[in-house]
Formats: C-alpha cells, structure tokens, sequence
C-alpha cells in the first residue's frame, strides 16, 4: 500500500490510524495511544483523551518492546522522552486494570452474579451475556458452566483473563471464581476491554514466534 492511500484511508476513517512502527493503518480498537508529559515522560493514553502529540502503536506486547528498542516513541513525539520501566508491563497492567473497571461498574449496576450456583442459574434463565472463570480456579467448574451455556444455546463468552484475587478486588467480595454479566451494553464494554487484553498478549506471542 502506497502512503498516498494510506493517507486517504486515515481521512475517510476517523476509527483508523497509522501504528508509528509498522506504518501500517488500524482500527483504533487495536492500537495503543501514547503522549509526552509536560515533563517529557512518556504516557500509555488508553483512554485517547490526553492532551498533546499522540503517537499510535499497535496493540501487541511485542511491537511496544520493538517500538522501544527502535527509539520509535521519540522519532514520531519529535521530542526526547523518557519511558516507563518495563513498558510492556504496565502497558498490561493498564489494561487488565480498566477491564476490572468495567466489571466493577457492571456489578454496581446489578449486572453481574458470582457464585457456581448462581452462574449457573443465570444461564438457565437466558441472562449470562458474558461467563467470567478466574485463571487460577479450578479447571473441572470452569468446563461445566461453559458446557451448559454451550447446551442452553446462549452465544455468551468465556473470559479468562482475571485471577481469583483480581475478581475479589474489582467485585468487593472474596473467594470469587465464577461470575457472570447479564446481556446489555455493560457486558458489551467489558468484553470490549478484555478483548485488548487478550490481543496485547495474543498479538506478541503470535508475532514473537514467526
């Protein structure tokens, strides 16, 4: 692809923009934003609301590892900055934290129940949009609550990307395992979040073994 049509790619889609590494054009769905501070730190802008010259990268622990040992964040910033330690790190910490956030938010709402039992009697009423099994529980719970979302024919889907102890923080209770999301936009924004999470550490592994 020329950078003529690249270009034009990023005028027509306000939702696209160019990963400053690979000068390829993405959704922004799959891109990282950062910033330089007033104080020429450089700044993960999940949210894409800072102020200032952003710089897009795309979303994969191994091209933000790349784009650091490149120098790629002071070239496009035009600037000198100074990184994080580990950015690839609390680039995932950032992540996971805002997908807890939503959780959190979801289950303020009265949207979301957690308990084997109780999960499983959201299925059995059509209203588990989203299954939640902590990573670190045991394997057998997890396999038959997906089987019967499998059984009740519900399109919901399986996340697996909290610990136990990440469920207990972002629901305030302990001992937290299984949960559930009702169907709605809450469950909609949390799939959206989680879904960066997996693609940062997906895309890395998948790009880091070719």
């Amino acid at each position: 692809m020329t950078g003529l049509a690249q270009q034009t790619i990023l005028e027509d889609d306000s939702n696209v923009r160019m990963c400053a590494l690979t000068r390829a054009p993405r959704p922004r769905a799959e891109l990282l934003r950062f910033v330089a501070s007033p104080d020429g730190d450089l700044v993960p802008d999940l949210k894409e609301v800072l102020p200032g010259r952003g710089v897009w990268l795309s979303l994969s622990r191994h091209r933000v590892a790349e784009a650091v040992r490149r120098k790629v964040f002071a070239r496009a910033l035009k600037t000198e900055v100074r990184l994080p330690e580990d950015l690839t790190s609390l680039i995932a910490r950032l992540l996971l934290k805002d997908a807890m956030s939503c959780l959190s938010l979801a289950s303020k709402a009265g949207q979301v129940v957690a308990g084997f039992d109780k999960v499983e009697a959201a299925i059995a009423r059509g209203r588990a949009a989203v299954l939640i099994a902590a990573s670190d529980g045991a394997p057998d719970g997890r396999r038959k609550l997906s089987g019967k979302l499998r059984a009740a024919g519900q399109a919901g889907r399986l996340v697996e990307c909290f610990t136990s102890a990440d469920l207990d923080l972002a629901l305030g209770r302990t001992n937290v395992i299984h949960a559930a999301i009702n169907s709605g936009a809450l469950a909609q924004k949390f799939l959206a979040c989680t879904r960066r999470c997996e693609l940062f550490e997906l895309n890395g592994a998948a790009q880091a073994e070719s």
